[in-house]
C-alpha cells in the first residue's frame, strides 16, 4: 500500500509542476500578445487599403501599361508560402496551416505536384521541418524569419518571391496564413499573392479614368513592390498575433485540464491513504486480540 501512495504522490507532484509551466507559459503568451494585437490592428487597415488601391488600378488600366507583377499565366509553376511558428504547444494551430497547404495542393495544384512544380517557401520553423520531412521541394533560406522579426527580413522574402515570379520561375504565388480574429479564434486562409489579383468590375459600373501624376508606369513601378512588402508582412503579423493567442487558449486549457486531474488524484490518494490506515489499525487489533486469546 506504501508503495502506491507514493507513486500517486509522485504523479500529483509532476502534475503541480507542469501546471506551474502552463500557468507561466498562459502569462507570456498573453503579455506577447498584447503587443502582437496591437501591431496587427495598426497594421492592417493600412495594408488592406493599399492593396484595395493596387487592386483598383491594376483592373482601371489600359492594356498597353506594362505590368510585369500582374501578368496572368497558365498555372504551371506554383510557390505557396506557408506561415507558421517556430515553437510548439500552441493547439492545433501549424497543423491547420499545414493541412490547409497540403489541400490546396491536393485540390488546386494536384496535376502540377505530380510534375514536381510545386515548391513551398515555409515561414516558420515547423512549416520548414514538416515539409521538409514529407519530401516537398522546399527553399531554405527564410523559415527563421520569427527569430527576428522586422520588416527588412520579411522583405527579403517578398522581394525574392517577386524575382522569381518576373523571371518566370513560378506562375502563381499564393500565402497559406492565418488570420487573427481574438486570442481564441484565428481564421485559416490562402491569400493570392502573384500575380496581382483584379477587381471585377460590377455590371453597369461605370470605369473611373484616373488622372496620374507621375505616369502610371513610373507609379506602378514604384508602388508595386512596397505594397506587396506590405502585404507579406501584414501576413506574417497576422500570423504572430494567431500564435501567441493559440497558445495562451491552448495552456489555459491545459491548466484546467492538470486542475481537474489534481482533484481526482488527490482523491485517490486520500482514499488509498485512509485505506492504508484502516489496514493498519485491523493489524494491531487483530494482533491484541490473538495475544489476549
Amino acid at each position: 500500500m506504501s508503495g502506491q501512495l507514493k507513486e500517486v504522490r509522485n504523479r500529483i507532484k509532476s502534475v503541480a509542476s507542469t501546471q506551474q509551466i502552463t500557468k507561466a507559459m498562459k502569462m507570456v503568451s498573453a503579455a506577447k500578445l498584447r503587443r502582437a494585437q496591437d501591431a496587427i490592428l495598426q497594421m492592417r487597415p493600412y495594408s488592406k487599403k493599399l492593396q484595395e488601391m493596387l487592386s483598383n488600378i491594376v483592373s482601371s488600366v489600359s492594356s498597353d501599361v506594362s505590368m510585369p507583377l500582374a501578368e496572368t499565366r497558365s498555372a504551371e509553376r506554383i510557390l505557396l508560402i506557408p506561415i507558421t511558428s517556430d515553437r510548439g504547444l500552441c493547439g492545433a494551430y501549424n497543423a491547420n496551416v499545414i493541412k490547409l497547404t497540403r489541400q490546396r495542393i491536393e485540390e488546386t495544384y494536384s496535376a502540377q505536384h505530380k510534375k514536381g512544380n510545386v515548391t513551398i517557401l515555409p515561414m516558420g520553423k515547423k512549416g520548414y521541418e514538416f515539409f521538409l520531412r514529407y519530401d516537398y521541394k522546399v527553399i531554405n533560406e527564410f523559415w527563421s524569419v520569427f527569430s527576428d522579426l522586422s520588416f527588412d527580413n520579411v522583405r527579403r522574402a517578398a522581394v525574392f518571391a517577386q524575382k522569381a515570379f518576373l523571371n518566370k520561375e513560378y506562375d502563381r504565388v499564393e500565402i497559406v496564413y492565418s488570420q487573427f480574429k481574438n486570442a481564441a479564434t484565428q481564421e485559416f486562409v490562402v491569400e493570392p499573392y502573384l500575380p496581382i489579383p483584379k477587381v471585377e468590375q460590377k455590371k453597369g459600373a461605370k470605369n473611373i479614368d484616373f488622372i496620374f501624376e507621375p505616369s502610371i508606369g513610373e507609379l506602378l513601378l514604384e508602388l508595386m513592390p512596397k505594397i506587396l512588402n506590405t502585404q507579406v508582412y501584414k501576413a506574417i503579423l497576422d500570423a504572430n498575433a494567431s500564435e501567441h493567442g493559440a497558445r495562451m487558449t491552448a495552456m489555459d486549457k491545459a491548466s484546467e485540464n492538470a486542475n481537474e486531474l489534481l482533484k481526482g488524484l488527490k482523491i485517490s490518494y486520500n482514499r488509498a491513504r485512509q485505506a492504508a490506515i484502516t489496514t493498519e489499525l485491523t493489524e494491531i487489533v487483530s494482533g491484541a486480540a490473538a495475544l489476549q486469546g
